[in-house]
């Protein structure tokens, strides 16, 4: 075997490479999750499905030069035509108009229900992780007993009761929403609050309620942006059934549940009236399923590169 010496060695010049090239640069873990998320063509194609249905929610009214409450008994129940692009009502209101302001009603119930569910779901699951002992027991028995409640009949019998308005759809629409969310707040902070980082604000005398904002809930955000790409359609498709059942908003208000209600009503003879609304209740829905797929894969902390 033949013998290594110094001699066989040959010095290589360091400064023929550039060290700074070398060095990965830093990805935190939002750019790499929003990196993600672009690769993604199917999640990509739902984000700008949802940009352009926002646009004609709020410039809808205007694009075609039609009024939405308007009535023309002249006009009424005519078919898609180059002045009404969807076509017009029972009682000759453009229903193009008509369905971008419903779908702007329908969004906004489902983007209220969505923060309450968020802000009440994250409080009570970080205090019931947070404490732990009898307090977690006694609220998670709470949680319990609501769940095991049917949503639906919970949510028909407040609106029997408080009417068909807004509020009371809010309210009952959010009675039992939260607890799943506070399930999962309640997993993850229990996971988190043995931390090196909790334990040295506690160490240092920080008060519950600031570490559980500031240190808990905080890295529990990439978990809440996924409930809440989930829970929107969730709510949008809720409005529009009890709308449609006739436990909803009701005329003179404006929804997608609405429309197609009153569609269905003509459905033998105008099928076009109860199309439209449910196609963009269609796309809308699909469009959140699918960009919180999207988010789901991104924001998964096993898959980052």
């Amino acid at each position: 075997m033949e013998e290594l010496t110094a001699a066989k060695f040959k010095r290589v010049d360091r400064s023929r490479f550039d060290t700074d090239a070398m060095v990965r640069p830093t990805v935190t873990y939002w750019q790499d999750a929003w990196r993600r998320l672009k690769k993604n063509p199917v999640a990509v194609f739902a984000m700008l499905l949802l940009i352009l249905c926002f646009l004609l929610m709020a410039l809808g009214p205007v694009i075609n030069g039609q009024e939405y409450v308007k009535i023309n008994a002249l006009m009424k129940n005519k078919g898609a035509s180059a002045e009404h692009w969807f076509g017009t009502d029972f009682l000759g209101r453009d229903l193009f108009c008509r369905v971008w302001v419903g779908a702007r009603a329908s969004l906004a119930v489902a983007l209220g229900c969505t923060a309450i569910q968020i802000v009440v779901g994250s409080a009570y699951g970080g205090i019931m992780a947070y404490f732990g002992g009898w307090i977690d027991e006694v609220m998670m028995r709470i949680v319990e007993i609501l769940t095991s409640m049917p949503s639906l009949l919970l949510t028909m019998l407040v609106m029997m009761v408080m009417g068909n308005n807004l509020i009371a759809l809010l309210f009952a629409m959010c009675m039992t929403s939260w607890c799943g969310t506070a399930r999962h707040m309640r997993g993850m902070i229990m996971q988190l609050r043995e931390s090196e980082y909790v334990m040295a604000a506690e160490t240092l005398g920080a008060n519950p309620a600031w570490i559980i904002a500031k240190h808990l809930v905080p890295n529990t955000l990439s978990i809440l942006i996924l409930n809440v790409a989930t829970s929107i359609p969730n709510y949008i498709f809720t409005e529009a059934s009890l709308s449609f059942l006739g436990l909803g908003l009701k005329d003179p208000v404006i929804s997608l549940g609405v429309l197609i209600s009153n569609g269905q009503s003509v459905l033998d003879l105008y099928p076009s009236q109860i199309f439209f609304p449910a196609l963009v209740l269609c796309i809308i829905v699909l469009g959140f399923n699918l960009l919180g797929d999207g988010l789901r894969d991104a924001l998964d902390p096993r898959l980052r590169q």
